[in-house]
This record gives structure tokens, sequence and C-alpha cells, in this order.
């Protein structure tokens, strides 16, 4: 049996076939963990939805800042962008089927057996791991329940950029969503940059890569993460993994083996 993270699929189905193929993955046995960003950017969202979706118990995904896009456009009343490439799984005739399983997943998933916790823009060393849970717990509460329309009609937004504990309301789960979906950089207080997404050479003076300050705080367990393919899976940090490795830009999609710790990659088809 093997555990396999997988990076930011974005829609790129044939490559994520092709390298499910490469890893010998054995649905009867081994597990996928997908680090959110199922879709968009890439050509077929669709087809990558309901492959994960029919593996069951198979894969888990927690979800990114383009899953709850999606999410925001049927349930919380939000248009297309011009760069969104979902269409197809908006006009698909199981849209709510999908929107419903969307709906079931973590913000954050941890295996202390495994000795990883995954979330798509990573865990701000704000939090540990007890509290990191239970905030993505209330957020997860409220996906799940009748109050998620309101959750997702007003879940955008880049205030509050810092993090109190005194926090209520959709300021609360609206910080605990950005640190959890669209993190990158930071300053050292905690209070999160939204603007920049490029190379760490061009960041702003006062800010730091959040997994720079994570690793002064380390968690107990192995930190994964995908959202920030400028990093080209590269942190310098032993216990931050990044494994979006940009397959919809052209580059390649990569898998880590939990158990191994081995790297297996393929290049996109499409540049």
């Amino acid at each position: 049996m093997a555990t396999y993270a997988i990076g930011d699929v974005q829609g790129c189905y044939q490559e994520l076939r092709e390298l499910l193929e490469k890893l010998v993955f054995n649905p009867k046995k081994d597990q996928l963990w997908l680090l959110g960003d199922l879709i968009n950017r890439g050509p077929e969202n669709l087809e990558v939805v309901r492959y994960i979706m029919s593996l069951g118990s198979s894969a888990c995904t927690v979800l990114g800042n383009h899953d709850l896009h999606f999410l925001a456009i049927v349930l919380g009343g939000h248009r297309l962008n011009k760069s969104d490439t979902f269409n197809d799984v908006l006009e698909a005739s199981d849209v709510d089927q999908i929107v419903d399983w969307y709906c079931q997943q973590p913000l954050l998933m941890k295996d202390e057996n495994l000795g990883f916790v995954m979330a798509h823009a990573g865990v701000p060393h704000l939090w540990d791991l007890a509290q990191a849970v239970e905030l993505a717990g209330e957020v997860e509460t409220v996906i799940r329940g009748k109050r998620r329309s309101e959750y997702f009609r007003d879940m955008y937004g880049n205030e509050p950029a810092r993090w109190s504990d005194r926090l209520k309301g959709m300021d609360r789960l609206r910080s605990i969503t950005n640190y959890f979906t669209r993190m990158r950089l930071m300053k050292p207080d905690g209070t999160l940059e939204f603007a920049h997404k490029g190379a760490l050479s061009e960041a702003p003076d006062d800010c730091v890569p959040w997994y720079q300050l994570r690793a002064e705080y380390p968690l107990e367990l192995t930190t994964l993460f995908g959202h920030w393919a400028a990093l080209e899976g590269e942190t310098g940090y032993e216990g931050v993994l990044a494994l979006d490795t940009g397959c919809v830009w052209g580059r390649d999609l990569t898998a880590l083996c939990l158990q191994s710790g081995e790297y297996t990659r393929v290049a996109a088809q499409r540049l």
C-alpha cells in the first residue's frame, strides 16, 4: 500500500492519468492525497472531478482557492472570471452532485501515523496543529451546513489581512479561508500579502514566504502544500514541502510517495 500526494491538477486530466499510470496506482490498495485546485485554468476539469469522485475513499482532497471559487459561483451568486475554464463543470448534468461532494471536502487533513498534514496554501506559524484543525473545522462546518450560500456570497476579500483570535462572524471565516487557501507571503506578524504571486526574488522587502516563519515554529507533522507554482516545488526546508510544480503552466505534475519520500513527475502535455 502506498499513499501519494499530488500537487495542483487544475484540469490537467491527461497528465493526471499518465502520472497515476507511471506510479502503477491501484485504488484497491493505494491512496491519493490531492492538494486542492482540482479545477480551473486547464482543459478537462469535469473529467478530473468525476475521476476523483469515482475513486471514493481511495482519494481525498483539500479545498483550494479555485475549488472554492467554483462553489462561490454556484452557491454564492458570483460570476465567472475571464480566465476561468470550468464551464464544463458548471454545465454538467451532475453539477449538483459535484457541488455536494465538494462541500464535504476539508480545508486541512492530517495523518499522524504517516507524519503529514496538508492544506492547499499551507498552515501559518500563527497556529499550532490543534488550533489549525479546530479552525479548519469551523469553516468546514459552515460549508456543509445551511449557511453555506451566505458564506460563499461573502467569502471574497482581503480583510482582515491579519489573524486575531478575537475575530468573529464572516471576518473570522474569511480570514481562516485565506490562510488555508490563498497564503503565500506575509509579514512576520502574520499579515498576509495578497498581490505578489511570482518569484521570491521579486517579493516586497517587508514580507517573507509563510513557510520560512513556519520553519521557525515547526509542526510535529511535515506540512504539504500546493498553490504556489512559482516555487517550482522548492522551499529549502525539510518540514515544509511544496508540490505545485506548474503543470497547467506547461511544467510538471508531481506526486510524492509519503512512505518512501520518492518523487515522481510527468511533463505537461501542452505549453
